[in-house]
């Protein structure tokens, strides 16, 4: 049959004619846009908008860090991913959140002011993540004020989930390096590899294989944490079983890491080890992960209870009028000078300690000064330091010490006592921490070791102020402390290190030279 065109005055009223070709916006995106051109919600977004985009300007260094993490670092190269997936939760609640009526409210600005507070402690303990997660609570904060506790409501889950933005986990690194250790030497026993474990070094068969923090497993860890966690409320209603996938998403990657370090010796041991670390890169990097990530979400598939159009949250629950409210304008000002008060708190406690010119390192009663070793040249790495100091000094017995002394006026962003990179091992070094030791007179111990093969033990001693500091966690503790209540910071750090050689006792050496040393401010001659 054909359809023969019919009379204009027959067909009804006249259409807009549509361009051959044009794309069309389902009802979905219509809804969406209504959302946001709807009177109630405008001007609540476009502040929203200017004061978050204020709040990231304020603190502009702390995102930059952040940006540059993501963008950098391996182990955190899923946080790039977060700010899409937050925007996505939030358009995929647009029908419910149309339903509300945003109200500025300023019980949020406690949220605000928590948020401030937390990156005031980091940065008056030189902690990056906490400054960075500071600042996530305070975008967060700013949408609650703003929008109000109802659709704060509405929004918890990708409220929430910005914290996977702040680069976390990284002390995961260490105990992860001793599980994975203990998940391959049964493997490679029970394949008849010959291997033995020292610290985080194992020698299997004709080769040495180092576990180290890249090998952790720890970026596998935060990456399938981040994804469970979006599955776990996407795909499940019941919080048992929201608890039994984030669990398999903890456990299996470790587990499966372990087995992947496994595999890379154990093809070493059939091929070579340029060819096996050839393709560890390339299966772990890519295939490993995408099979394990499908494995666990075929393995739950089953148990998914929550249907794919099933509503975010029910609006007619969140209904009830909101009390303490503000004007809008008001709001915003309340949020910015709330977030304004910590940096300027900051910089008006952070003052430096003066330090004499030229700092030298001491005479000590049986210790006499020697020239460096060349065969096993090691040096701590300072590089914000306001002086630096190095030197050997040997026993009537022969036994040698290095010492290596920094000293910082005050602590400052890449000025720390502590942090990434710094300290007994530098990044990319030649030196490799085989194993943590028991403290040596109180100070933090650790086995070193670098091409040759030789093997170092360093002790570290730290001071902050007028308080000494055993551990890095303790030196962010006293160093927050002074800077919130005005005292000087003046910080110093005190390394000794001696060479593992037969027939002597390297900590024992170390033991002695710290009780001859004294107070630790002798050290630097202050």
């Amino acid at each position: 049959m054909i359809d023969l065109p019919l009379p204009r005055e027959s067909r009804g009223p006249a259409k807009k004619k549509r361009r051959r070709g044009a794309p069309t916006l389902g009802p979905g995106f219509r809804r969406g846009r209504e959302w946001i051109a709807a009177r109630p919600w405008q001007p609540h977004l476009i502040a929203l908008t200017l004061t978050a985009a204020a709040l990231l300007i304020l603190f502009r260094t702390d995102l930059g860090d952040m940006a540059r993490i993501w963008w950098t670092s391996t182990t955190y190269g899923h946080c790039i991913f977060i700010p899409p997936v937050i925007a996505w939760l939030v358009w995929q609640r647009r029908a419910e959140l149309a339903q509300l009526r945003p109200v500025a409210w300023w019980p949020g600005l406690a949220v605000v002011a928590a948020g401030g507070f937390g990156w005031l402690l980091g940065d008056a303990a030189s902690a990056a993540v906490l400054r960075q997660a500071g600042l996530v609570a305070m975008l967060i904060g700013a949408a609650v004020t703003l929008l109000g506790p109802q659709v704060a409501r509405g929004l918890t889950f990708p409220l929430a989930y910005a914290g996977f933005l702040v680069p976390f986990g990284e002390e995961l690194e260490p105990p992860l390096q001793q599980v994975t250790v203990a998940i391959v030497m049964p493997l490679l026993d029970l394949v008849g590899v010959p291997a033995q474990v020292d610290g985080v070094l194992i020698h299997a068969g004709r080769y040495w294989f180092e576990v180290a923090e890249a090998c952790s497993g720890s970026k596998f860890v935060l990456a399938m944490l981040a994804f469970g966690v979006l599955v776990a409320n996407l795909c499940f209603t019941r919080w048992r079983r929201r608890a039994v996938f984030l669990a398999a998403c903890v456990v299996v990657p470790v587990i499966a890491n372990g087995v992947r370090a496994f595999g890379t010796i154990y093809a070493a041991h059939l091929t070579s080890l340029e060819a096996a670390t050839g393709a560890d890169h390339i299966v772990y990097g890519w295939l490993f992960f995408a099979v394990v990530m499908a494995g666990l979400l075929a393995a739950a598939w089953r148990w998914f209870d929550r249907a794919p159009d099933a509503p975010a949250f029910d609006p007619d629950r969140l209904q009830a009028p909101v009390a303490r409210t503000v004007p809008l304008a008001v709001a915003v000002l309340l949020v910015l000078a709330t977030a304004t008060i910590f940096p300027s708190w900051s910089a008006a406690a952070n003052r430096a300690a003066p330090l004499p010119p030229q700092l030298s390192l001491p005479e000590l009663p049986g210790w006499t000064r020697a020239p460096i070793s060349t065969t096993a040249p090691w040096q701590p790495h300072h590089p914000g330091a306001d002086h630096t100091l190095f030197g050997r000094y040997v026993d009537a017995r022969g036994n040698a010490v290095d010492v290596g002394v920094a000293v910082f006026a005050r602590q400052r962003e890449g000025a720390e006592l502590v942090s990434f990179g710094t300290g007994v091992l530098r990044e990319a070094d030649r030196w490799l921490r085989v194993a943590d030791l028991p403290p040596i007179a109180g100070g933090r111990a650790m086995r070193i070791t670098a091409p040759g093969p030789v093997e170092r033990v360093v002790a570290s001693w730290y001071r902050v102020g007028d308080v000494d500091a055993a551990s890095p966690l303790q030196v962010k503790r006293h160093t927050a402390q002074a800077r919130l209540l005005g005292r000087s910071n003046r910080a110093l750090v005190v390394h000794l290190s001696a060479e593992v050689t037969p027939g002597r006792d390297a900590a024992a050496t170390i033991a002695r030279f710290r009780h001859a040393l004294g107070p630790l401010p002798r050290a630097a001659g202050l």
